[in-house]
């Protein structure tokens, strides 16, 4: 059974008003069966997001409606307070439930999480509501730390019948972090991979061999 790291000199880096927020809602119709329990060297792609995410957060927690299939994780969880919206009832169901001042929000799908593009986003919060990679047009909304003050903006958003996540942050005080400064931390931009079909968990799979 797998237990989450609370090793406290890990723990350290990060601030304890800093809670990491784990999605794991997906439907997985593109991957035909539950995609955060295909493994990558025997460990499912969402233990190697907690195992990260335990390294750094002293507070973690899975935002699923599935909870049985995640209990061998140990972790906190919570079912969405808004069903059916996609990854914005997660993060706002993380944020509602969260002990936290902000929550880092990361998809359980991301089998390559880099800790120090996480803490380094963490150190630069400042008084920002979120703090969120963009790649030119791509902007990686399931990669981001988020303070509570964006729940009004998210209520806003949910009473429109409006769930893409991007669609919030007009409304709140966002620090952009480029490509040039992600690179600093994650030369080769993994952190952002995520497995959505079986070729694409072979992909990971190569990756994580080292044979791309």
């Amino acid at each position: 059974m797998f237990a989450a790291s609370r090793d406290s000199n890990l723990n350290r880096s990060c601030p304890i008003d800093v809670t990491g927020i784990i999605l794991a809602g997906g439907m997985s119709t593109r991957y035909g069966t539950d995609k955060a329990l295909a493994e990558i060297h025997g460990v499912p792609l969402v233990e190697r997001v907690v195992r990260v995410m335990t390294a750094i957060f002293r507070q973690v927690v899975l935002i699923t409606n599935s909870p049985e299939q995640y209990r061998f994780l140990n972790l906190p969880m919570h079912e969405d307070l808004v069903k059916g919206i996609g990854p914005l009832g997660g993060i706002y169901t993380g944020l509602k439930r969260m002990e936290g001042r902000a929550g880092f929000v990361a998809a359980c799908d991301m089998p390559f999480l880099n800790p120090d593009l996480v803490r380094h986003m963490v150190a630069i919060r400042g008084d920002f509501d979120a703090v969120v990679p963009r790649m030119d047009w791509k902007i990686e909304a399931l990669h981001a730390l988020y303070s509570r003050n964006c729940l009004t903006a998210i209520e806003a958003l949910i009473d429109s019948r409006q769930y893409q996540v991007f669609k919030f942050f007009s409304q709140i005080d966002v620090c952009y972090i480029d490509e040039a400064e992600i690179r600093v931390h994650d030369p080769d931009l993994r952190s952002f991979y995520n497995v959505n079909d079986p070729q694409e968990w072979q992909d990971a799979v190569r990756l994580a061999d080292g044979k791309e």
